[in-house]
């Protein structure tokens, strides 16, 4: 179903189905938005937006704090959802309702930090700073966390005064559909909100709509060069921009400590590997032949299964049995080319979507990619010292996430300064950002219009006015 001017309707464009990763089972079947379905959000969207942002902006986050209530009060509800059209074990889904409830309140902190109205003196004259709304915009959702991402960036849009058009992802339209029900619940005017499922012929058509302002898109470079392209003679389209990464994460002086093994596995396997903040190269210093067997060692025992499983599972399955077959033919061309598998992954019986973690030395590999491997599959790369450690970590033309496991303040400090990334972590795993940072990485990995915390200041258009000190006398004759 789409949500168009607060009413629900079928879609009139092409039938299509989200499948439970882990069973193939239907969980949601409707239609895309057509032409017609989409002019029709954009009409009720432009008339929408002109009340909705003409309230003081703590009235338009009385709305966004009902949402929040309303996500807490269908937890369990929103958790199922996503795990059945995810894949994810349920502690992991459940993580991911908690911080859609959660941005409500960093989003309006963000808000206070910028005052509505800055007033300077100007010798003589009084200068303003105001900020006001883009407009209409889109919100493009990824399948991974297909309520927190989107909603990172539709509740900034709507706290600033804009109108939304959600576009979830094909693939998670079922956890769009409720995530709309609880923003009804949440008392929005009509036409605030709109859903508009479908997929890629969907997404064009929105991005070329003539009343289009903004559009936030978070999912692959290959579509993200595409919607640039769309908007290259519309500078009046702000597009912003979160496309993955090669992410590397060097370990200085791997020993066989419990804590920094345990950070490399969550760092590389946590949702199944497929968080744009997952690691995905394992640059080791130094002798690390001990480090390496307890690290084989450790992933082999990582449970791996439905989220129904007793007991519950680490990894669930990937999204559908293509991106696993993308692994494992990703896996095949490297061990091709000289690579060798430290612990290979394997399709299992659970599923075609399911895959055992692996583990895979490329070192002397001469076919490796700068390719986001979306999935459990880790490249090990070992090095001499750390200033090699930190030229391969930048031998990747994206630049999200960098960790560093090891060494001291000065070689983390030398680590932060040199290293082509947006998010830098020591001895943490590189996966869980916080929502009170900015987010957002270098080079092809987005467009420099950080989400997270700052994802407010691209949802604002601020305007400068200048003014007499003193105004002048009315003539009323």
């Amino acid at each position: 179903m789409l949500q168009i001017d607060g009413q629900w309707r079928e879609g009139s464009g092409e039938p299509f189905t989200s499948l439970n990763p882990a069973t193939e089972q239907v969980v949601w079947k409707g239609n895309a938005a057509n032409s017609a379905d989409v002019d029709d959000a954009f009409l009720a969207a432009v008339e929408a937006q002109i009340p909705w942002s003409a309230l003081p902006w703590e009235e338009r986050a009385t709305s966004l704090r009902a949402f929040a209530g309303a996500v807490r009060a269908n937890r369990d509800a929103m958790t199922q959802a996503i795990s059945a059209e995810v894949g994810k074990p349920l502690w992991d889904a459940a993580t991911e309702v908690d911080a859609v409830a959660a941005k409500i309140e960093v989003t309006i902190n963000a808000q206070q930090r910028r005052r509505p109205e800055e007033t300077l003196d100007l010798n003589g004259r009084i200068g303003r700073t105001w900020y006001r709304p883009l407009g209409v915009v889109a919100v493009y959702g990824p399948f991974n966390f297909p309520a927190h991402i989107a909603n990172g960036q539709i509740v900034p849009a709507l706290l600033a005064g804009n109108s939304v058009l959600f576009k979830p992802s094909e693939l998670t339209p079922q956890v769009a559909e409720l995530t709309t029900k609880l923003w009804n619940e949440a008392g929005l005017p009509p036409g605030v909100f709109n859903l508009l499922q479908g997929g890629a012929a969907t997404g064009r058509l929105i991005a070329e709509h003539a009343d289009l302002r903004g559009l936030f898109f978070t999912g692959s470079l290959t579509t993200g060069l595409k919607l640039r392209e769309t908007l290259v003679h519309r500078p009046e389209v702000l597009l912003a921009l979160e496309l993955g990464g090669n992410n590397p994460l060097v370990v200085l002086e791997p020993d066989q400590n419990l804590s920094m093994l345990n950070q490399v596995i969550q760092s590389a396997f946590l949702t199944s590997g497929q968080r744009c903040t997952c690691v995905r190269r394992l640059i080791l210093v130094g002798e690390s032949a001990a480090f390496l067997q307890q690290l084989q060692e450790k992933t082999s025992q990582i449970a791996v299964g439905a989220a129904d499983a007793n007991p519950e599972p680490f990894m669930g399955p990937l999204i559908h049995a293509a991106a696993a077959e993308r692994i494992l033919s990703q896996q095949q061309r490297l061990v091709a080319g000289g690579a060798v598998p430290i612990l290979e992954s394997r399709r299992m019986p659970s599923g075609p979507a399911f895959l055992s973690p692996g583990l895979i030395d490329v070192t002397t590999c001469g076919s490796r990619s700068d390719e986001e491997m979306f999935g459990p599959l880790l490249q090990v790369i070992r090095v001499d010292d750390f200033s090699a450690a930190i030229r391969e970590a930048n031998q990747t033309r994206f630049g999200l996430v960098a960790g560093l496991l090891g060494g001291g303040h000065d070689d983390f400090q030398r680590f932060r300064r040199q290293v082509n990334a947006g998010l830098v972590n020591w001895n943490l795993p590189t996966t869980g950002a916080s929502g009170r940072l900015p987010f957002g990485g270098m080079g092809q990995s987005g467009n420099y219009r950080p989400a997270g915390y700052f994802a407010t200041d691209f949802c604002n258009i601020p305007v400068a006015g200048l003014e007499p000190a003193t105004p002048p006398e009315r003539n009323d004759r």
